[in-house]
């Protein structure tokens, strides 16, 4: 046995357990480190990739195309970068070849469930994803036209949530004229994090986490007054920290993750609308009066909200344009943000100033001319006193 064993630890690839399932959000909850994950997930996108990276996957096997050509989605560049090996199109029949659990070896494009090859496709290296994004982006024109018709669609589904905030919930929070920091998960949140440490001191915003950007403030040190999301995709520790909790929900009123929150005894509001739980953070700092609203890990570029998906890309645009007045991303504010100087700094600096020029004065030849003009003075202001009384 144990000859075996160093057998198969001496064949070429990498191994793990493999998670199985058709939709990649039916696996994101329970993956983790060392797991091959297996799904069925075209176009894989960013969240995803970002979530894999984060679990520490060990490598992904998709049975559709990774990268379908109607635009350039930025999945595969994100596990490519990571180091994680990427085997597409490997087919449907994988998913009645292995099961969940099984222990796998994945290695130049194929799946091995002990000697047997139980599915074969093509990995994807960075060189092979990056000829792949060029042919993508000629898609871009088509992606576009779509996205606009999506956009149209949205504004006539949620104009009253958009315009007049219909629907926003009420919050104990108070957020009038005041500085809001929205922190959603990301590679990029805790950096942003630490470039904004003095503004967070200095200014003490309101401080919304969406999901598990709720957890990475908690890993940061603050405690966050709201918390907005799933929270089957939040920490226990973070949901006990007596902040806000805003499920969003569905429009039937639905709200995914409520049971939980019950189970652990804590109350929560309902937020039923469309967008995503970063769009529904933005509309609360905006509706509760908030003077600045900044971001971290949410980025809004062109590629970025075409990699979201047709429905949640055009809710982030339109939002995105009814704060557009209040909001700027974290690396504006790093790159701008000069710090307060306090005015205990502004008195130490003073004070310091006065003793280095009474020890230059005494200790030079005219301090002792100075001690005796400040004697005479004072004795001629005495003996004016006396002569009062």
């Amino acid at each position: 046995m144990k000859l075996l064993s160093r057998q198969s630890q001496a064949l070429p690839g990498v191994t793990g357990v493999a998670r199985v399932a058709r939709r990649s959000d039916a696996l994101l909850g329970r993956v983790g480190h060392g797991d091959v994950v297996v799904f069925e997930h075209p176009d894989i996108d960013r969240d995803t990739a970002d979530a894999l990276v984060r679990a520490d996957v060990r490598a992904v096997v998709n049975a559709a195309p990774s990268i379908t050509g109607r635009y350039p989605n930025l999945g595969p560049e994100i596990l490519a970068a990571a180091g994680i090996p990427l085997i597409d199109r490997v087919g449907e029949k994988v998913f009645i070849r292995l099961k969940d659990g099984a222990r796998v070896r994945v290695h130049e494009g194929s799946v091995f469930a002990g000697e047997e090859e139980v599915a074969s496709g093509t990995e994807l290296t960075p060189e092979v994803v990056a000829d792949l994004m060029i042919e993508a982006r000629s898609g871009m024109a088509a992606q576009l036209e779509a996205f606009a018709a999506n956009a149209i669609e949205y504004m006539k589904r949620e104009r009253t949530l958009l315009l007049d905030g219909v629907g926003i919930p009420e919050l104990a929070t108070v957020m009038t004229d005041k500085q809001v920091l929205i922190v959603a998960g990301s590679p990029d949140t805790q950096d942003e994090l630490k470039s904004l440490k003095r503004f967070i001191r200095d200014y003490r915003p309101v401080l919304i986490g969406v999901e598990t950007g709720a957890d990475a403030l908690m890993a940061a040190g603050y405690s966050p007054d709201i918390v907005v999301g799933n929270p089957e995709r939040i920490e226990d520790e973070t949901l006990r920290s007596r902040c806000e909790v805003v499920i969003p929900a569905h429009t039937d009123g639905h709200a995914p993750g409520l049971e939980r929150l019950q189970d652990l005894g804590i109350g929560a509001v309902t937020f039923p609308a469309s967008g995503t739980s970063e769009d529904l953070a933005l509309l609360i700092a905006n509706a509760h009066g908030s003077s600045l609203i900044v971001t971290v890990g949410m980025h809004a570029s062109l590629a970025a909200m075409l990699d979201r998906g047709r429905g949640s890309s055009a809710s982030t645009f339109l939002v995105r344009m009814r704060v557009s007045d209040k909001i700027v991303e974290a690396g504006a504010v790093a790159g701008l943000y000069r710090p307060k100087v306090s005015w205990w700094v502004v008195a130490l600096l003073l004070l310091s100033a006065i003793v280095a020029v009474v020890a230059a004065v005494w200790f030079s030849g005219a301090g002792q001319t100075y001690a005796d003009l400040i004697r005479g003075w004072s004795a001629d202001v005495a003996n004016w006193f006396k002569g009062l009384f």
